[in-house]
């Protein structure tokens, strides 16, 4: 745990330092700061209890002025300790701000906030049954001695690319001080920016990109420096703020600036904007238009309230949501943000493009000296989760151009040449000065990862990636948000070539990746750590091609949709001989295997290294993954492999490294609730020795006792098998569950996963299962770790199991497979 940066100082005489040091250096000429580059600049704590933006609407597909909802906010921001943390301008993935925060100085102390008190979060809007209806934040943080209390209002300007805060300061002696603190990140990393002072603003660019504060008030002593080094935090923690500096000047570095705000007796309200533009004339526009609007007239805008088309608008467009609420037991709170979460991390410049999370996991603890993305990033199989529960929702805008963007990440002839991170590419042409093969190999796959414009970042071929836009394609056709030309247009231009590289594979050459694909071998399985036979990457690939099938034969493809079919069918029939032992070390020896490297299940092959965890044999190695079979109708749920894999799956018998099933309780809650790690012998997450964070931005170290946490998306994956099987167990001529039967799937699947929700009802990637050493973090068992929160897919998979409920159908279920594979 870090600890509180509390100073104490001579009572009076720190105070009245500090007012004749600022008096008289305000009085110099321009003083520019020592000290660059400054101290070495980390991300932000991930664990964020808030993300906000504007909400825009399309026009023509696009996000456009010309939308009803007007100028087009190109700003997200994220909240974690009671602060505001990374903050976005430009691109979704472009940060830009690390962290602004206040800092208190009293007569013996000076506190950060974000430390020194203890935080709540809670919502600005609420409907009549107190659900979230918007994404703007009121925020407060109270000192641990009661001598003071803030509270802050966060949301951003619909209008103007700006941020606003409303700050409200209350404390119990008029000699405590509050000052804003601002660490820049500009240009996407926090080693490259300058800062300076003018007319009582903070300004920090990088190139001509800027970020300015400034206030309805004039700020109070401004100052800038390096960060460790001369900024002004690190001036004042002796209690005195003895230099105050104009400019960084031309040297770039790690800079931070400091203001005092204005206050007026124990209470004082100011609104803060942070304005961003690509030049710093943009920046100071924003900013001033956003203070002349004012608090009122943004936040109605942001909401929704009145005339003005806002948050609120969107949650009332979503046709499917209403029904849901009955199959919650919160009454919709969780159901309401995860809507906003989801339609929230979506680029603005690059519409459709659906992020992972707007987090950097383990954020405090990676380095910021050059830009990463984290994952604020394109994967399509996180995509898919997010389209589908968009749908789930009644949203048919936002998934049919999601749908329409995923073009833009799939392999074309063109692709090594235009997309790419080629550096391995331009390498090898420069080698021996010949001329090499311009091509990318094998095209119509879905790149592994990929910035929002495109950019390639991980080349890796996942089958699962690109089998999952063609069962997108297909559902928006059978729900009619594609009709039948617009559907018959992307499965020639899209769906049809992703469907070949299923049916056929090929020899795929893309940056590093020079690897021959033989379906349903994949290089890379849905966790991207294995190559080989994994149930769960096979489920997608069968459905895909079932899908692919019936796609090619509405478009008059009768060849392709005959070669489609073949492939899912061959496919299928090899499923238990190629992943299922039948002379396992675990349980009875036969159950699904997480994945073998050949078509062998019984050979007990070691598996690969993976995140600093020796590779073990694949029979003793188990994941949840055999459950998308049900899920997307490949067997059924009373297949006697998949109810016979469960005994192994959940044993509470295995060594710890091997478990995968936990149960958690909570303070004030009746029963135990079930958890899922991704598998064992899983390394993706804190040492259990050390509690050292994951090393994201580097190779972890042997034996560093890595240990992967449970993550929610299972226990909603879970709870999707669990209605499929109650669903297959009823008596002939039943077709619905009782009021008993749906009522435990919702106290048990349901409930979990509102509960592993944190205090902003942000859903992580991982929750602490009790394992190994505590020290650093202090978790509690069965809350969010410091991986990427809120996890798009968990907000995803929870809406998609309370929308099954509610229809008692398993929401992205594929009839048509188990029809096509019986015939």
């Amino acid at each position: 745990m870090q600890q509180p940066v509390r100073f104490r100082k001579t009572l009076l005489s720190a105070m009245i330092g500090t007012l004749v040091a600022c008096q008289s250096a305000g009085a110099d000429s321009p003083k520019v700061a020592p000290g660059a580059p400054g101290a070495a600049p980390f991300w932000s704590y991930s664990g964020k209890t808030g993300i906000g933006t504007s909400y825009e609407q399309y026009k023509d597909g696009q996000y456009s002025p010309e939308a009803a909802t007007g100028e087009v906010s190109k700003v997200w921001f994220s909240l974690a300790k009671g602060v505001i943390t990374e903050t976005m301008f430009g691109l979704i993935h472009e940060a830009q701000l690390r962290e602004l925060q206040l800092v208190v100085q009293g007569p013996d102390f000076v506190d950060l906030e974000a430390q020194d008190t203890d935080s709540e979060v809670h919502y600005l809007s609420v409907d009549g049954e107190g659900r979230p209806n918007s994404l703007a934040y009121r925020i407060v943080n109270r000192d641990r001695q009661g001598l003071y209390e803030i509270e802050k209002h966060v949301f951003t300007d619909p209008d103007a690319n700006a941020l606003m805060v409303r700050v409200i300061f209350r404390s119990k002696d008029p000699r405590i001080q509050a000052y804003v603190h601002v660490d820049p990140a500009v240009g996407n990393d926090g080693s490259g920016d300058t800062a300076f002072v003018d007319n009582r603003a903070l300004y920090a660019q990088q190139g001509e990109t800027t970020l300015v504060v400034k206030a309805s008030q004039p700020l109070e002593q401004p100052t800038v420096g390096f960060a460790g080094v001369s900024d002004g935090l690190t001036d004042l923690k002796d209690g005195t703020l003895d230099n105050l500096y104009d400019s960084t000047g031309s040297q770039p570095g790690n800079v931070a600036m400091l203001a005092r705000l204005p206050q007026t007796g124990t209470e004082t309200t100011l609104d803060l904007v942070v304005g961003f533009g690509h030049d710093r004339q943009q920046a100071d526009r924003a900013a001033d238009a956003t203070l002349a609007r004012g608090y009122a007239k943004v936040l109605a805008h942001y909401d929704g309230d009145g005339e003005a088309i806002g948050w609120q608008d969107y949650l009332a467009s979503l046709s499917g949501l209403p029904a849901m609420y009955a199959q919650s037991t919160d009454n919709g709170k969780l159901l309401n943000v995860s809507a906003l979460v989801l339609k929230a991390q979506e680029d603005k410049s690059h519409a459709g493009a659906l992020i992972a999370s707007l987090s950097n996991p383990w954020g405090e603890t990676v380095s910021a000296a050059k830009g990463t993305t984290g994952y604020k990033a394109v994967w399509p199989r996180d995509f898919y989760q997010c389209a589908m529960a968009l749908l789930a929702l009644g949203d048919r805008q936002t998934p049919k151009v999601a749908f329409e963007y995923l073009k833009k990440v799939q392999v074309t002839e063109a692709t090594s040449l235009m997309q790419g991170d080629t550096s391995a590419y331009i390498h090898e042409q420069k080698q021996d000065g010949k001329a090499k093969d311009n091509s990318p190999g094998t095209t119509g796959w879905f790149l592994q990862k990929t910035h929002v414009d495109g950019e390639i970042e991980w080349v890796g071929v996942q089958l699962d990636q690109t089998a999952m836009p063609i069962m997108l394609g297909y559902k928006l056709w059978k729900a009619g948000v594609l009709d039948d030309a617009q559907i018959n247009h992307w499965y020639q231009s899209m769906l049809k070539p992703a469907a070949e590289f299923l049916a056929k594979g090929g020899q795929v050459k893309v940056g590093w990746n020079d690897w021959k694909v033989v379906p349903p071998q994949t290089q890379q399985e849905r966790w991207e750590e294995q190559w080989g036979y994994s149930p769960s990457t096979t489920a997608a690939v069968i459905a895909g091609l079932v899908a692919a099938s019936e796609l090619a034969g509405h478009a008059g493809d009768g060849e392709a949709a005959k070669t489609f079919l073949g492939a899912a069918k061959g496919y299928s029939a090899k499923l238990e001989t190629s992943m299922v032992t039948q002379n396992g070390v675990l349980g009875d020896g036969r159950y699904y295997l997480r994945i073998t490297q050949n078509d062998n299940p019984d050979d007990g092959a070691p598996l690969l290294d993976n995140n600093s965890r020796s590779g073990l044999p694949e029979n003793q190695i188990l994941d949840a993954g055999f459950l998308e079979l049900v899920r997307y109708g490949v067997r059924p749920a009373s297949d006697p492999h998949i109810v016979g894999s469960l005994d192994e799956l959940d044993s509470q018998e295995l060594p710890e490294n091997l478990k995968v099933k936990y149960t958690f309780t909570f303070p004030g809650v009746a029963g135990e609730f079930p958890g899922w790690r991704r598998y064992g012998n899983d390394g993706y997450g804190e040492s259990e020795v050390s509690a050292i964070n994951f090393p994201a931005t580097e190779a972890p170290a042997p034996n560093s006792g890595l240990r992967g946490r449970v993550w929610p998306i299972f226990t909603g994956e879970r709870g999707h098998y669990e209605l499929a099987r109650s669903k297959a167990q009823l008596p002939a001529g039943v077709k619905a569950l009782s009021a008993e039967q749906l009522a435990q799937l919702k106290n048990t699947y349901v409930k979990a996963l509102e509960l592993f929700a944190n205090d902003g009802l942000m859903l992580p990637e991982q929750v602490w299962d009790g394992v190994g050493n505590n020290r650093r973090h202090g978790y509690v068992k069965g809350e969010g770790t410091d991986t990427a929160t809120p996890l798009a897919w968990s907000h995803a998979e929870y809406i998609k199991l309370v929308r099954s409920l509610t229809d008692q159908a398993v929401w992205d279920h594929y009839p048509v497979v188990s029809e096509k594979l019986s015939q």
